[in-house]
């Protein structure tokens, strides 16, 4: 009987994974790699082996393929995070979203959406002379706005009023269910103000009636600003909002760690406010991104004031003043990288010297407290600070003059043509030559004046703690 052959076997080269012939000293398919002759294989043993690499191959395939996939999109991703939270390329602001009070009006806090506080180059100048005077029976603080022969002012009596610009005959009043410390503003038809009973309120300026309000859990101090169909105020709940201004919805929120009470300003659609835990903010008005976050270290209550070029000044209430980049972008992280980053640099540690943080102008103390709004008129900025209105040159930093009062200024600066008014703490309204700092006039009200003053055609209008609204010609 013939003898049967023995079956073949195979061992397996370990680099090129290929299977040769028992016996064979280097591989056939790698150019000479040495085999390992031990437990060479049996057919069976090879075909299961290479089904085994078969299915490890096709798996490999699918993972590489998935990995692959999962670097391609999250590269993608990130390009368009940063596209999106550091460039203007995929949400540039809408640069439409400005306006301003016409010729004739005050209409709404610092008179623009860029708080500058001015009215421009006017012909009739106040003199100090009483025009009428309009009783609340409580301490007004809000800041009075004109628009279409109508003043529109908040007391603590509880009410909004409407009074005739000329005669100060009262047109009507809309009762809220708090003090009514926020500032009006006044745009199509409309007046937009808050109340500590945590509302804002949407009323027509012709009767007084309500449109809608929006509730918050706390005090709204903030002043509106009305843009492109959208109103922005921040409330004492921490948070900042904008509304739609046809039904008061909300379009959109942002969280500041603290009272929003600082009057926000907006330009080329960028809103700009301050904050109660030192830090103040850049968000692009569409949609309320966050695009700076500058560190003031102290509270900013005041309303910040925008330069025609972008430079953005914010005061605290410890006594600085800080000229930021408006356009600037935070870099992720930076305030929480920079303490060690700094206190490595100060312990020596061979490492640069770090960066001042994004959007850093500079920065000046006057060393008195601040919670009056700057008034920026070409290179000076004139703001309340202590018991002294001050003149700073934006381009050396220095303080060009000084105007002391007998208490504090807490009133922000108006300006028409080349006079300054303002109010204080002492009970006086004061004209003050802008470029002197030389009083024209004072006229004395029962109490403080923490009200800032509007002036339209010849008229200073302004709100006193004893009660009253003031029209001094």
């Amino acid at each position: 009987m013939a003898s049967q052959p023995e079956p073949q076997r195979w061992v397996i080269c370990p680099v090129c994974k290929k299977a040769n012939p028992a016996g064979t000293k280097f591989c056939e398919y790698c150019w000479g790699a040495a085999i390992n002759q031990d437990n060479p294989l049996t057919n069976e043993e090879l075909e299961e082996l290479n089904r085994r690499q078969e299915i490890y191959l096709k798996r490999k395939k699918k993972f590489n393929l998935a990995v692959t996939g999962f670097v391609l999109l999250a590269t993608i991703g990130a390009i368009f995070l940063g596209l999106f939270y550091c460039s203007d390329t995929i949400y540039k602001p809408p640069q439409e979203v400005n306006s301003d009070s016409l010729p004739g009006e005050w209409s709404m806090f610092r008179r623009s959406l860029t708080r500058t506080g001015s009215a421009g180059q006017v012909t009739d100048i106040p003199e100090g002379k009483l025009k009428w005077v309009f009783s609340t029976g409580a301490p007004v603080h809000s800041s009075p706005t004109v628009v279409n022969g109508a003043v529109y002012f908040g007391s603590r009596d509880y009410h909004l009023y409407a009074l005739d610009a000329e005669t100060g005959e009262e047109n009507w009043k809309f009762k809220a269910g708090s003090w009514v410390e926020s500032s009006p503003a006044v745009t199509d038809g409309v007046v937009y103000v808050g109340s500590n009973d945590g509302k804002l309120y949407a009323l027509d300026s012709d009767s007084g009636e309500k449109i809608w309000d929006f509730k918050t859990k706390y005090p709204v101090m903030s002043s509106p600003a009305v843009a492109d169909g959208v109103v922005y105020f921040g409330s004492d709940d921490y948070y900042f909002y904008a509304l739609d201004v046809t039904d008061g919805r909300e379009l959109w929120k942002y969280d500041t760690d603290s009272p929003s009470i600082s009057s926000p300003a907006v330009y080329n659609g960028i809103v700009y406010i301050g904050s109660g835990h030192g830090y103040s903010y850049a968000l692009n008005s569409a949609n309320g991104q966050r695009r700076l976050r500058y560190k003031t270290h102290y509270a900013v209550y005041a309303s910040p004031v925008v330069s025609d070029n972008g430079t953005v000044y914010f005061v605290t209430t410890t006594g600085s003043l800080s000229a930021v980049d408006g356009l600037a972008r935070t870099v992720w992280r930076e305030h929480e990288i920079r303490p060690w980053w700094m206190q490595l640099w100060i312990m020596g540690i061979p490492i640069p010297e770090p960066p001042p943080q994004s959007g850093y102008i500079w920065k000046l103390w006057l060393g008195d407290a601040q919670v009056s709004s700057p008034l920026l008129d070409g290179d000076t900025i004139y703001i309340g600070c202590g018991n002294r209105l001050l003149a700073v040159d934006t381009n050396t930093q220095e303080i060009l003059w000084a105007f002391k009062t007998g208490g504090l200024v807490r009133s922000s600066p108006a300006l028409a043509g080349s006079i300054l008014y303002v109010g204080s703490e002492d009970g006086n309204l004061y004209a003050v030559d802008a470029g002197t700092g030389e009083k024209l006039w004072e006229y004395a009200t029962g109490d403080s004046i923490t009200s800032s003053p509007a002036v339209v055609d010849g008229v200073v209008y302004v709100g006193s703690l004893d009660g009253n609204l003031y029209a001094i010609e």
